[in-house]
């Protein structure tokens, strides 16, 4: 099932890669009117709302113990981290420059499992790595000089996910993909709601809650929905297509963020930042290039065995 139909897996993947910076240029319209916390909030409380009657009605599992729960709350903790970062980022920078930042995720991955998972990564991917680096340098340095530590909130971004990601993988073969969301909606509800109650009751700007407008509230549900529905296209697109193929095509995400960045804020990467982009868009793809030939290679091997 996952490989016999790849044009509806790259469908999917695409609407990944349109839906989620729309969803993040809501997050930057309302940065400056609604506190952090309450912005999390309604992404992960309309998260559960929208997943628990889906997986009820499908009969999935999603009741979780032992080590699956607590890997459950790692991955909960890391996405409550790495979106907040990400919505707190684009207060201050274009939307492009801080997803193109962001895109050094993948070099992180690489760097992750040579170093923690002690795997067998290559001396050509690892210039790529340091490449890809350069590259985000070059796309945080006008960044970096326009708004100072900001700048450096993508990088965050970055190794939240790929820590994210591991953890993922951990759990991937035991769990149900959607229960697995429906169950970080939860968690990061019951975190985030009592840490909200607590920053209002000490008049903590960040956990602060306000009451917005009708225009706000519907870009509030929109950022939940867009939130939700940006990772279910990602679970679904996995189903019909294998990672190898689609793993190039998130790089999409760049060229869309940059387009919905100039109509809706009129904000364009600079040169410099923008040959960063280039830059670290090639390394990456030379990247993802190198380890689906890597895994042929060892498919092959096994193949003559």
């Amino acid at each position: 099932m996952s490989t016999d139909r790849p044009v509806l897996g790259i469908f999917l993947m695409f609407g990944f890669c349109v839906v989620a910076p729309i969803g993040d240029a809501m997050a930057k319209i309302l940065g400056s009117s609604v506190p952090l916390g309450q912005l999390l909030l309604v992404r992960f409380g309309l998260q559960a709302l929208i997943l628990i009657p889906i997986v009820i009605l499908a009969g999935r599992v999603w009741r979780m113990r032992g080590r699956i729960f607590y890997l459950a709350l790692l991955r909960t903790l890391l996405h409550i981290v790495g979106i907040g970062a990400m919505f707190t980022s684009l207060k201050y920078l274009p939307l492009a420059d801080a997803i193109a930042i962001a895109f050094v995720m993948p070099f992180i991955m690489l760097l992750l499992g040579r170093f923690v998972l002690q795997e067998e990564v290559g001396t050509r991917r690892l210039v790529a790595c340091i490449v890809g680096f350069i590259g985000t340098l070059l796309v945080i340095q006008p960044s970096f000089y326009a708004v100072g530590w900001p700048a450096l909130l993508p990088l965050v971004v970055a190794v939240a996910f790929a820590l994210f990601i591991l953890v993922t993988r951990q759990l991937a073969r035991r769990t149900d993909p959607i229960g697995l969301q429906a169950v970080n909606g939860v968690m990061a509800t019951v975190i985030l709601l009592p840490l909200l109650l607590l920053g209002d009751a000490f008049g903590w700007p960040v956990l602060t809650m306000v009451q917005p407008n009708l225009s706000e509230w519907v870009l509030l549900l929109a950022v939940g929905v867009l939130g939700t529905g940006a990772h279910l296209l990602m679970t679904w697109s996995l189903r019909f297509a294998p990672a190898s193929t689609l793993a190039p095509m998130q790089y999409l995400e760049i060229p869309v963020a940059t387009a919905i960045g100039w109509i809706v804020f009129r904000d364009l990467p600079n040169a410099l930042a923008g040959l960063g982009i280039c830059i670290t868009v090639g390394a990456g793809l030379y990247v993802i290039w190198r380890e689906q030939a890597m895994a042929r290679r060892a498919h092959a091997a096994q193949s003559r065995v």
